[in-house]
């Protein structure tokens, strides 16, 4: 069995102040559970922080695989006019696919 030193381990590793420096508690000062930061990254990257709410929501009660799926297809998409209208619809489509299989 290979010895890793322990120099090499910690490389990699951040420190809980450098992880504090890059979390504004401005914005997200009522972001306690990991759904609620995912939901709140989601509608960033969709643009639409407006509705952050509902994607909070989503991410508590949505499966996650289908909200990834959702965002990577509007991440792949070009020329989207709106990125929050197309993850809606493909989200309900995984949705209904899902459905149809039971």
């Amino acid at each position: 069995m290979k010895k890793t030193r322990r120099k090499d381990r910690t490389a990699t590793l951040q420190s809980v102040g450098d992880i504090l420096t890059g979390f504004d508690r401005k914005e997200k000062k009522y972001i306690s559970r990991e759904f609620q930061d995912y939901g709140y990254r989601l509608a960033e990257a969709l643009g639409d922080l407006k509705h952050r709410s509902l994607y909070i929501k989503l991410a508590k009660e949505t499966p996650r695989r289908f909200l990834e799926e959702a965002k990577n297809f509007v991440k792949d998409a070009s020329r989207v006019r709106n990125k929050a209208r197309l993850f809606m619809w493909k989200l309900g489509e995984l949705k209904k696919e899902q459905k149809d299989k039971k």
